[in-house]
């Protein structure tokens, strides 16, 4: 939804600023965990209900939260609920951690595999893959018994798919052609 993310993206530029002059991880960890809470169904619910004040949902809602939360905090959420911005949060998150990689010079590689890989696996598929995509990798790795052998790899709009499933794929499209 493109509205949705033309009204987040002042709310995540302005927390970004925010975030950079202080402990930006903790802030990424922050807004991360803001992100989920307000995504819950319940919490929607509650949110959206007519009948509970808006002081009631912003306190139960920093209560939620497990990490600590400091003025700027509270400051950011009171200021969304006030304007009953509160279930832009989602979109919120997602913006700050494309503001945070672009900051770093990283992406975000969603990688997944055939197989459960090791930690000693990962690593070294990182490294080889931040060389190919020249940038820091943050990886998160799924299974897929579907593929059959190898990973598909997906860094922001590029594909990079070394699985069996897909050489196989490849190989029926060009018997049939």
């Amino acid at each position: 939804m493109a509205e949705l993310a033309t009204i987040a993206r002042p709310y995540a530029e302005a927390l970004f600023r925010v975030a950079k002059s202080g402990n930006l991880a903790q802030w990424s960890a922050a807004v991360s965990e803001m992100a989920q809470v307000a995504a819950h169904p319940e919490v929607k619910a509650f949110v959206s209900n007519p009948k509970i004040s808006k002081q009631q949902i912003a306190e139960t809602f920093l209560s939620l939260l497990k990490s600590n939360t400091g003025p700027e905090t509270r400051n950011f959420i009171g200021m969304l609920v006030e304007n009953d911005r509160l279930a832009l949060l989602p979109e919120i998150g997602e913006q700050f951690h494309a503001l945070k990689n672009a900051q770093e010079g990283a992406a975000d590689a969603n990688i997944i595999s055939a197989f459960a890989l090791s930690d000693a696996q990962v690593n070294d598929l990182v490294a080889t893959l931040e060389k190919k995509f020249g940038r820091k990798l943050n990886p998160s790795v799924t299974v897929d018994n579907a593929l059959i052998g190898g990973v598909r790899v997906v860094v922001g709009d590029q594909v990079l798919d070394t699985s069996v499933r897909a050489k196989l794929q490849k190989m029926h499209t060009a018997l049939t052609t």
